[in-house]
């Protein structure tokens, strides 16, 4: 997480840099404030999506969403016209900030613009970029409906290249980063309103709902009236355990799982949960990827606890391997029920419950899979909690304590990432 030197550092840039408003009128800033933006599903891709107000004029923008990316970044071409772009120069405040103070000399272009190396991770491209700044707007939120919009100025991003938009959602003109590095959307959202350093992203469950990202604290309200940040458990955020060397620098999120049980049996041979790499939670994955040993004796006891009920396997669905009928079994009234799946954290009674809705991918009028992946032997992170696992869970990011707030499936408690209400109160 970031420093007190770096926080300190971010306030002076913003304090000496930037002014702020809202709706044109002089802000009165709360510490309790928070934003948010509308997320989505792309139905090809299955990746995250949600949109910005870039420049002046403002642009909506369409982003995809990494949570643990470095930064916001932007294809920059011919259509990107704005009078408030100014790129950031070499040994400038912000590029030492982009770059970490004390970490010796930043990386500059032949025309003195300071530069970043953003990254698709859909494809694995990098590209040189500028490091720019340009106008942000984003709506307020009272954590029951958005209220009015707040722009800032001079936010930081990179300036790439279009042809780093290969590979991501249709319509999508860059990615924003989640990360918890500095020059992150919520570290720069946080010390530029002064709020506090937490955020929480609710996946929507379908490509035809609309879930929601809040940078602030709670309340989130959804409908009808639940606030839903007090339904979290707490478990503590860790540093990455596959970094073999203390130089290298990671922006993502991870947590210890202890254990992994499937109807409340221990899946054998995973070990303390840390592996060679941890619990890794990803927006990137569709499905959660487990490394192959840790796969192979969760898919093996899985499919025990399932054919005991007599189901009927059925061939595999790329790219999910483990396939059933969801014709019920001979006699049977109805389907059967889908063994539940924990992460076990800290301690037993710390556990991440899965059920059927974040476990089973529904492939057709017939076909339902597991959507759980062999991630390989070589897998870094022994496990990746993906983008399925996590749709109708409200997770919160606390950077100030350094842990992660989760709520397992808000289908238990009649509520969902879709029942935010974006337009009028309830």
């Amino acid at each position: 997480m970031a420093s007190s030197f770096q926080h300190q550092l971010f306030s002076l840039i913003f304090l000496s840099l930037t002014s702020f408003s809202i709706s044109q009128t002089p802000p009165i800033i709360h510490p309790d404030i928070a934003l948010v933006l509308p997320l989505t599903k792309h139905a090809s891709t299955l990746q995250y999506v949600t949109i910005i107000s870039q420049r002046t004029p403002l642009v909506p923008l369409n982003v995809t969403v990494d949570l643990g990316g470095q930064f916001l970044w932007l294809g920059c071409g011919s259509r990107y016209i704005s009078s408030s772009y100014r790129p950031a120069r070499c040994g400038s405040t912000q590029c030492s900030l982009a770059h970490g103070a004390g970490r010796g000399r930043s990386k500059c272009n032949n025309n003195g613009t300071c530069i970043l190396l953003p990254e698709n991770v859909f494809t694995s491209k990098v590209s040189a970029g500028d490091l720019s700044e340009d106008v942000l707007s984003l709506q307020s939120t009272d954590g029951l409906n958005p209220k009015n919009a707040v722009t800032i100025p001079r936010f930081l991003f990179s300036c790439a290249p279009e042809s780093l938009l290969r590979g991501l959602a249709g319509g999508a003109e860059g990615v924003a980063g989640l990360g918890h590095g500095g020059i992150g959307l919520p570290t720069l959202l946080s010390t530029a309103l002064n709020f506090t350093r937490k955020f929480a992203v609710c996946l929507p469950p379908s490509t035809a709902t609309t879930g929601v990202i809040f940078f602030g604290d709670g309340p989130y309200v959804f409908f009808p009236g639940i606030d839903v940040s007090k339904l979290l458990t707490f478990t503590p955020l860790i540093k990455n355990p596959a970094m073999v060397y203390a130089t290298e620098k990671t922006y993502e999120y991870f947590i210890r799982v202890k254990s992994i049980l499937i109807n409340g049996k221990q899946v054998s041979n995973n070990g303390n949960g840390n592996g060679i790499g941890g619990a890794k939670i990803s927006t990137v994955s569709p499905y959660t990827l487990l490394e192959t040993s840790i796969y192979n004796s969760f898919t093996n006891l899985f499919l025990k606890e399932m054919m005991a009920q007599n189901v009927t396997r059925v061939s595999p669905v790329p790219p999910l391997g483990v396939c059933f009928s969801r014709k019920p079994p001979a006699g049977a009234l109805s389907w059967l029920a889908i063994p539940v799946i924990d992460l076990v954290l800290q301690n037993e009674k710390v556990f991440w419950r899965i059920f059927e809705t974040n476990s089973m991918v529904v492939m057709g009028d017939d076909v339902v899979c597991l959507g759980f992946l062999d991630g390989g032997v070589n897998q870094r992170t022994a496990i990746v909690i993906g983008g399925f696992q996590l749709e109708d869970n409200l997770l919160q990011f606390d950077l100030e304590s350094s842990r992660l707030g989760f709520t397992s499936s808000l289908l238990l408690r009649e509520t969902s990432c879709a029942y935010f209400n974006f337009t009028s109160s309830f």
